[in-house]
């Protein structure tokens, strides 16, 4: 089932080609015996250029150097490294920024193995390690709760979390592995930014922390006021041939509170009005998973000819179950422009909804 594969075979891979991304894999940096920050500099690539999805628009190249990519990689390893993880197993894809930073650079900081497995299906690890780091995209969650024989022979398990509102399920998990036994760290950042802010979720809406060789640009983050988040970073990308800039405004809409923490109001591309009523569309596929019997659903942003701004819901039923209309609109607040019945909702690897091409029924 897994493959092992020597550390600089990782590192040289390219990690982005089908093997590594798309393949299960083993591998032992705890047994490295060579000093890991030469090792990343012999075998890493330099510089490495990354995609984003293409889901709010058409994807585009950002390159970063391997210094950006081992420091930040290094931010990451020092979330987790309280916690002592004795080893990691990864399902987020390397071949996105923080698939490539989770799954590859951050164990080898950390000197543990790691475990990656691409696909919802196939077995967990069985090595005894007491202490795992979890590196997560939404769907995990829910793999996690059908696997909790696992996760209770665990003396503590540590979920780090990025690309996507935490869904519905993540709570759900928490409760059932129990406060002592299980934790879930959350990062903010995109593919142009790498990691912003962090903060550890139990639950609630607490406050993100900037990791600490970010800063809200001067005069940008008043207090008290909804605004872009604007920021300054040695990380950021650059697309290929042009110099790092020195600053980004981001597709986020924040509360800022002091000098280094906020509150995320939404993604300004997931943020619409409908009949004058502001509404949350991460926020509220989360909600509407809980009340909704479904295998999956999406909300998509669409442009209506008479009111602007509306909203489409991707429903894939289960076998057997209906949609309830009165349900849906009780709960939205409103009647979606249209409701379609799919197969299957296509998504990125990270678990971002791309348009269905087609509908049944």
């Amino acid at each position: 089932m897994w493959t092992e594969l020597t550390p600089a075979e990782l590192l040289s891979g390219p990690v982005t080609a089908p093997r590594i991304a798309d393949e299960p894999w083993l591998v032992r940096w705890d047994r490295l015996d060579l000093d890991v920050d030469e090792l990343v500099t012999r075998a890493f690539p330099n510089p490495v250029d990354l995609h984003t999805s293409g889901t709010t628009g058409q994807s585009r190249a950002w390159r970063r150097t391997r210094e950006q990519l081992w420091a930040e990689a290094g931010l990451l390893a020092g979330l987790l490294a309280p916690r002592s993880p004795q080893a990691v197993l990864s399902f987020v894809p390397p071949r996105h920024i923080f698939g490539m930073l989770v799954s590859v650079l951050v164990p080898a900081r950390l000197r543990v193995p790691v475990w990656y497995r691409p696909a919802l299906f196939g077995p967990a690890p069985g090595e005894g390690y007491r202490r795992w780091a979890v590196m997560a995209i939404p769907w995990v969650f829910s793999l996690l709760r059908r696997n909790m024989s696992w996760v209770s022979t665990s003396e503590h398990l540590t979920v780090l979390h990025s690309t996507a509102t935490l869904p519905a399920t993540a709570a759900d998990f928490l409760a059932e592995a129990g406060p002592e036994r299980a934790s879930i760290v959350e990062v903010f950042g995109s593919t142009e930014t790498g990691g912003i802010a962090k903060r550890q979720w139990a639950g609630g809406d607490p406050l993100w922390e900037l990791f600490d060789d970010v800063r809200f640009l001067p005069g940008r983050a008043p207090a008290g006021k909804e605004v872009p988040l604007a920021i300054s970073s040695p990380r950021l990308a650059a697309p290929p041939g042009e110099p790092p800039p020195e600053s980004a405004v981001m597709d986020d809409l924040v509360l800022p509170v002091g000098e280094d923490r906020f509150r995320f109001v939404g993604r300004r591309s997931r943020l619409v009005k409908v009949n004058g009523r502001r509404m949350d569309l991460d926020e509220l596929e989360r909600s509407l998973r809980s009340v909704l019997r479904c295998a999956d659903l999406a909300i998509l942003p669409v442009t209506d000819a008479v009111i602007g701004e509306h909203i489409d819901l991707l429903v894939v039923p289960e076998t057997g179950v209906g949609v309830d209309a009165r349900v849906v609109r009780e709960h939205l607040g409103v009647r979606p422009r249209r409701t379609l019945l799919l197969g299957r909702i296509d998504r990125t690897d990270t678990g971002k909804a791309l348009r269905a091409q087609r509908v049944i029924g």
